[in-house]
């Protein structure tokens, strides 16, 4: 089309200028209200929104172990046993099964065992998944598929058809012996080998013939062979069941049996752990093709399970979607709790059919200064509090810790709790540098634990939510002690007057450090001494921090060199053993003292299994000392026990203990049912939120500013007066 003439072309100018500004304040004040994450049609649904900072590791059972992939694998597995969602002190019930495990014991080779029996209930079935799909003739469809057949395929929901079937003990048994395969590296192998009855045997069985395997493959080959490329086209086949394994009894249908070698009462925790939870023979088979593997489909990211919800999409760089299990059988909200519980609202639900929620979506939010401005909008349901936003959140009166007016007005609540966890700095206790067991050694690192001032660390970088720790036992559990006789003397000096711990002067880390043979930081080479240090701090949110940690070696003139992956590739490196100094922490599974000591215990220090130990730490003393107390009931016998443990480690310092955090969390006000749980992580099923109420809020609080585009508008219109007056004029010229 043409343009017209000068005087047309102004009048046009002005009406496509007015009508362009009434779209733009259309739009802004219908569309949809900015930074909101989520699709519009799901406003008022039934939905929790949540976030998560880094792709999850592992979602098979038997390999995940880490927080961040437990919010996901404890929806979806259920092991026989759970933690009671409300009770405390923390309470075992049954989960799948219909009672508590019968115990009894059993002379074998003359020595007592104890039998854990466990039967589980009739009539539960798996979540609905192509492993159990069945074509016309009850042929399971999706067993021999050729890489046509998943052409264009990203996740195990591709799939047109789905089934399912019902749970088998033989289910829990295929479990307990996959935690043998070598193949999956289960990280607590080595601690159930020493007391599951043959599982050390059956393991090494496993071992041996996947190693006959492979090396017949690659004399089949020749010296071209290539066993990762060989693997993903032609799986290895282990077969379970031909190698004999006392420690695990198939009664019947719905009744199976662990035999235990002599004594360990902590078992029935570990019964409530993903570790235990059910596989069924038709995953493996179906995940064990070539054409999924290549492409991804895996066990290890599509799990199978009989929970309260699902997998429903696995997008590691955008969402992740767990949508309600529709095979979920009956069961309810629980009925009792602590006394205080039906005051703060936590009975309303008794007796209600679980799960409440219908979708739980969690996006990839890698910077916490994004979420936590979508949660002030609504967007997200729960939040945490870094330092960053302590002030804006928090505030500290009379009465102790309390929420700010802006948190208050809308309605959020907050949730505080000393958890049952630890914070800490690690040696590569096999390293040439920081290792080893001479007292030299062990000065150095006590040195370096004196330098780096942890109560500075909680002060600017946590606003004082943690407790300086001593030893590895944190408050709560048995074993924990406070005052003077929990003191840490090579990193503390008492304060009689003050009745507290002072950590040691900066001189004295120095002097330490001169013993070591190190004065001022230099080595018997004349060069600097150097230490990396592997962390998983990624995003410019972490610098801070890092250069604060920087400065505390820099006190002891000791180069350290920051080495910073994502949290898998961290994980890889420590059980690998590739590193030399680090920081992580441990989360309790269960409220036990052997949950923590278990983490320097000898045994369990092999670098490359993926095992609880990552320091390589192995002391006789200590060891020895660690086996009489595990399977202890809580005595003061055992007591003194673990005083001398946290001795030992106080000398040796393969840690800084670091600090046990205290949690603070925030909740709007559709969000319901919100108890924190250290042990049970399984508690999604549990929440309830009301979208209606939420998108009302959202709305009201997430109003667009239109007087900015009114204002831009009326500036806009101004400048094309003149181009209107000239029309005008032309128009009534004489």
């Amino acid at each position: 089309m043409r343009i017209g003439t000068h005087r047309q072309t102004a009048l046009c100018s002005v009406k496509i200028f007015a009508a362009v500004l009434a779209a733009v304040m259309l739009s802004g004040a219908c569309g949809s209200p900015p930074n909101n994450p989520h699709r519009a049609e799901d406003r008022s649904a039934n939905y929790y929104y949540d976030t998560f900072m880094a792709p999850p590791k592992h979602f098979d059972p038997v390999r995940s172990y880490s927080t961040d992939e437990a919010v996901f694998v404890c929806q979806v597995y259920e092991p026989p046993l759970q933690f009671h969602f409300l009770k405390r002190p923390y309470e075992l019930e049954p989960l799948t099964a219909a009672r508590m495990p019968n115990i009894s014991e059993r002379i074998i080779g003359g020595a007592v065992h104890t039998v854990y029996e466990i039967t589980i209930k009739p009539g539960i079935l798996y979540q609905p998944h192509p492993c159990f799909a069945r074509d016309e003739r009850a042929a399971l469809r999706y067993h021999h598929l050729a890489p046509d057949d998943v052409k264009g395929f990203l996740q195990a929901g591709d799939f047109e058809h789905s089934g399912t079937r019902e749970l088998m003990a033989a289910d829990y048994v295929l479990q307990l012996k996959r935690m043998a395969d070598p193949r999956l590296n289960c990280p607590i192998l080595s601690t159930m080998a020493k007391y599951i009855l043959g599982l050390d045997d059956y393991a090494a069985g496993l071992r041996s013939r996947l190693q006959a395997e492979r090396a017949a493959r690659r004399a089949a080959a020749g010296l071209l062979y290539n066993q990762n490329e060989d693997e993903k086209q032609n799986p290895v086949r282990i077969d379970y069941d031909g190698i004999a394994f006392p420690g695990v009894e198939l009664v019947d249908r719905y009744t199976y049996r662990i035999i235990i070698k002599g004594r360990y009462p902590q078992i029935k925790y570990w019964l409530a752990m993903p570790f235990f939870a059910p596989v069924p023979q038709e995953a493996l088979d179906f995940y064990d093709q070539a054409a999924l593997i290549e492409r991804g489909i895996t066990l290890d990211r599509f799990p199978v399970g009989t929970g309260a919800y699902y997998i429903e999409s696995y997008q590691p760089n955008r969402q992740i979607v767990l949508a309600r299990n529709p095979n979920y059988r009956f069961e309810a909200y629980p009925a009792e709790g602590e006394p205080g519980d039906a005051g703060l609202g936590l009975l309303r639900d008794a007796g209600r059919p679980l799960p409440f929620i219908d979708r739980a979506v969690y996006m990839l939010e890698p910077e916490y200064i994004t979420s936590w401005n979508k949660f002030l909008q609504g967007y997200y349901d729960t939040s945490g509090i870094t330092s960053d936003n302590f002030d804006q959140a928090v505030t500290m009166t009379e009465r102790g810790v309390g929420l700010t007016e802006q948190l208050q007005d809308q309605g959020i609540g907050l949730i505080t709790a000393a958890t049952a966890s630890v914070w800490y700095f690690g040696f590569n206790m096999r390293d040439s540098v920081v290792g080893g067991l001479d007292e030299k050694q062990c000065k150095l690192r006590r040195a370096i634990s004196i330098a780096i001032d942890i109560e500075e660390d909680l002060d600017i970088f946590s606003n004082g939510r943690g407790i300086p720790a001593h030893g590895l036992v944190p408050p709560g559990i048995f074993g924990y002690l406070e005052g003077r006789e929990g003191v840490n003397p090579y990193v503390y000096d008492w304060d009689e007057r003050q009745r507290r711990p002072v950590r040691k002067s900066i001189e004295e880390a120095r002097r330490l450090l001169a013993e070591a043979g190190y004065p001022n930081g230099i080595g018997p080479d004349g060069r600097q001494l150097t230490i990396s240090f592997d962390n998983m701090m990624t995003g410019s949110s972490y610098a801070p921090y890092l250069n604060w940690i920087l400065k505390q070696f820099r006190r002891l003139n000791i180069n350290l060199v920051i080495n910073t992956t994502d949290y898998n590739r961290f994980q890889d490196k420590i059980n690998s053993g590739n590193f030399q100094f680090f920081n992580w922490g441990w989360n309790a599974d269960y409220p036990d003292p052997e949950n923590f000591l278990f983490l320097l215990y000898g045994p369990n220090a092999r670098h490359g299994q993926g095992v609880e130990n990552s320091t390589g730490y192995v002391s006789e003393r200590y060891d020895e000392l660690f086996r009489r107390m595990e399977t202890m009931d809580d005595t003061p016998e055992r007591l003194a026990l673990i005083k001398q443990m946290h001795a030992v480690l106080q000398h040796d310092a393969p840690l800084h203990f670091g600090y046990f955090p205290v949690g603070y969390s925030l909740y709007h006000q559709w969000y319901y049912n919100a108890k924190p749980n250290l042990m049970g992580r399984n508690t999604l099923k549990y929440k309830r939120i009301d979208g209606e109420l939420r998108e009302r809020l959202r709305r009201e609080w997430n109003r667009p500013l239109i007087w900015p585009l009114v204002l831009s508008g009326l500036v806009l219109l101004l400048a094309c007066v003149p181009a209107a007056v000239l029309v005008w004029k032309r128009e009534h010229r004489p």
